[in-house]
């Protein structure tokens, strides 16, 4: 069966001299239900990576009875040193709402569905060794590279505190942040403490993209983040660099993609030059 899904490859260096290169898969907004069978196949190929490191910016679910399936379709993966934050759609259940106002401003007013059942999800990916880093900072030696991350709750709901991880970084070769809605003040924050690098998801790519030259441009991305940066790596001069997954999934009520598919990208970590 054919992916269904664009690896998104980049390649950053940021290693010191010598290092062996460390290959990053990331991936976010799965948005899993049950039923979602072809997407769960094409997570299960993730693995034919070969990645070093995984990274997950949230939004794992989309139904009460998701838990499974993801842990499942994960797979492989789990065995792997990952690190994950949460988005919104971990907490609650999505609900229906008219999509055209994903462009109109953001006035930080939320429309809750039922909980999910995120405690379980957090328990079965910590189970697995993958560390939970929403409030806090953590670090791991990768091909003897050592690598701090730190990462903060969803921003779209207003559950971050970037205060809790902020400060400089220990002794380690690159920092990295890690959280599911790119914010500007938690990219501030990390900038701040001169982050290498900070992964992100939640805007889907924009999800709808308009024709443009030079390829095409998101309408929106569901944050103050701007609609330049939508998905893959940019750079601000000064700023750690961003990488944001445009996403595999969709809500299960606004399920359209144009000009902007599913995809994961698979960053390389290299010596710097």
């Amino acid at each position: 069966m054919p992916m269904a899904y664009k690896v998104r490859t980049a390649t950053l260096p940021l290693l010191p001299k010598g290092s062996k290169a460390i290959k990053v898969l990331h991936f976010s907004d799965l948005h899993l239900t049950p039923k979602r069978k072809r997407e769960i196949a094409d997570i299960k190929s993730f693995i034919d990576l070969r990645p070093d490191l995984v990274i997950s910016t949230g939004d794992f679910l989309a139904h009460k009875d998701a838990v499974g399936p993801t842990l499942d379709a994960l797979g492989d993966l789990l065995d792997l040193p990952g690190l994950f934050v949460f988005g919104s759609n971990d907490y609650y259940e999505p609900v229906p709402k008219n999509p055209l106002k994903y462009l109109l401003p953001n006035h930080g007013k939320r429309v809750h569905g039922p909980e999910l059942p995120w405690q379980d999800l957090d328990k079965g990916l910590q189970a697995r060794g993958w560390k939970n880093i929403n409030t806090s900072r953590t670090t791991l030696t990768i091909k003897k590279t050592v690598i701090e991350a730190r990462g903060t709750d969803d921003a779209h709901l207003e559950f971050d505190d970037y205060s809790l991880v902020a400060g400089e970084a220990g002794k380690c070769h690159i920092a990295i942040g890690v959280t599911h809605a790119p914010y500007l003040r938690i990219l501030e924050g990390m900038k701040r403490d001169y982050l290498d690098a900070i992964f992100a998801g939640h805007t889907h790519g924009g999800q709808v993209r308009l024709p443009w030259p030079g390829g095409s441009k998101a309408l929106t991305t569901n944050c103050d983040l701007p609609t330049w940066r939508a998905r893959g790596l940019t750079s601000v001069k000064g700023e750690p660099l961003l990488n944001v997954s445009a996403g595999m999934g969709t809500g299960p009520f606004s399920r359209i993609r144009v000009a902007s598919p599913p995809e994961v990208s698979l960053v390389t970590l290299t010596a710097a030059f």
